[in-house]
C-alpha cells in the first residue's frame, strides 16, 4: 500500500516537471547590443484618427514569422501593457499587435486618450530574444 502511495506522488511529480518544462519556451540568443526603436510617432505626441507607426531596429535584423534565421525576429507592438512574460510567446490580440510579415511600419487606430507603445521583438516562432530586443516605452495621446 505503502509503495503504491510513493509511486503515485513520484509519477505525479513527475507529471508536473515535465508540464512546467513544456511551458517554458527556449529563447533564442540576441546581441547585447541590439535594440529596437520607434521612429514615428515621437515620445509625447498627438496623433488624430488612425495614424503610421514606423519601426527600427540597431545590431538586428528582420525576418518574417516562421524563418529561423540567427538574430533576427519580427516586430510586436505592445500597447497599452507591460512587456508579456519572456519565456512566452507573445499573445495576439488587441493589446499585443503581430508584424509576423516582416513589416517595419503599420497603421494603428486606437481611441481617444493616453496611450502607451513599446516595440518588442519575437523570434520565429513569437518568443522574445535573449536578452530581450525592445524599444523605450513611448506615451503618445490620441485626439
Amino acid at each position: 500500500m505503502r509503495s503504491n502511495a510513493l509511486v503515485a506522488v513520484i509519477a505525479l511529480g513527475l507529471v508536473s516537471l515535465i508540464a512546467v518544462t513544456a511551458t517554458a519556451a527556449e529563447r533564442r540568443p540576441a546581441p547585447k547590443d541590439a535594440y529596437a526603436y520607434i521612429g514615428w510617432p515621437n515620445d509625447g505626441e498627438v496623433v488624430t484618427g488612425r495614424f503610421k507607426v514606423w519601426l527600427g531596429l540597431r545590431n538586428f535584423g528582420v525576418a518574417p514569422s516562421g524563418i529561423d534565421r540567427p538574430n533576427t525576429g519580427h516586430h510586436h507592438l505592445i500597447i497599452d501593457r507591460d512587456l508579456p512574460p519572456l519565456d512566452e510567446p507573445i499573445p495576439n490580440d488587441r493589446n499585443h499587435v503581430h508584424l509576423g510579415g516582416g513589416q517595419t511600419e503599420t497603421y494603428l487606430e486606437l481611441p481617444p486618450g493616453r496611450h502607451t507603445i513599446q516595440l518588442l521583438m519575437g523570434d520565429f516562432d513569437h518568443v522574445p530574444h535573449d536578452p530581450p530586443v525592445t524599444s523605450k516605452r513611448i506615451t503618445i495621446t490620441v485626439r
